[in-house]
């Protein structure tokens, strides 16, 4: 989970300046700076999968496919994010005070961790659904092979999708499959160690 930096209240443009200035990746929520963590060889392959698969899937559309370093700005609640993979259909659409921050995602998946499970799951994900764009919300497990859609209905209620094992599941919203075996290929494989 997301840790604060700070305990003072600070304003999204102090945060823009530290985030400008600062060599490690932070969100902004409710005025505070939260240290966004790295994670483990695992996390890191599984996000890379994600983002090849659906970049390999949607590459002659009218898709692109942003990988862990682009930030969300929700308009809504003011807070900058950053997803480990972001899906834009069409013309990218940037905040207005943050220049290099996406407003209009039509996807979003995070790669969950141990640290971050709680916090992906809840207080993110609903600073998440204040996006108007936003069609779905993909978590992927770290634990095992398994694949969450949170796919929003016309009338704004959510509906969850699930496929484990080596199955596959529709991303509705953009029309591709994610084939879990492409997700978590090479990963959970016991690591060889240099001594």
């Amino acid at each position: 989970m997301a840790e604060p930096a700070g305990r003072h209240y600070v304003t999204f443009a102090e945060y823009l300046a530290f985030e400008l200035a600062s060599e490690t990746k932070h969100e902004y929520v409710d005025g505070q700076i939260l240290d966004r963590f790295g994670d483990n060889p695992d996390h890191g392959l599984v996000s890379a999968n994600v983002t090849a698969e659906l970049g390999n899937e949607l590459h002659d559309r009218h898709y692109r496919v942003y990988g862990p370093d682009v930030r969300i700005r929700v308009e809504a609640t003011g807070a900058s994010l950053y997803p480990d993979v972001t899906v834009v259909c069409g013309r990218l659409q940037l905040d207005a005070e943050d220049k290099d921050a996406i407003v209009n995602p039509v996807v979003l998946v995070e790669v969950l961790s141990q640290r971050t499970e709680g916090y992906d799951r809840g207080e993110k994900f609903a600073h998440y659904r204040r996006i108007p764009s936003l069609r779905e919300y993909v978590l992927v497990s770290y634990k095992t092979r398994r694949v969450e859609v949170f796919r929003r209905h016309d009338l704004g209620g959510w509906a969850l999708y699930e496929a484990q094992g080596s199955e596959s599941i529709e991303l509705a919203s953009i029309g591709c499959m994610l084939a879990l075996d492409e997700v978590y290929s090479k990963a959970f494989e016991e690591p060889e160690l240099v001594s």
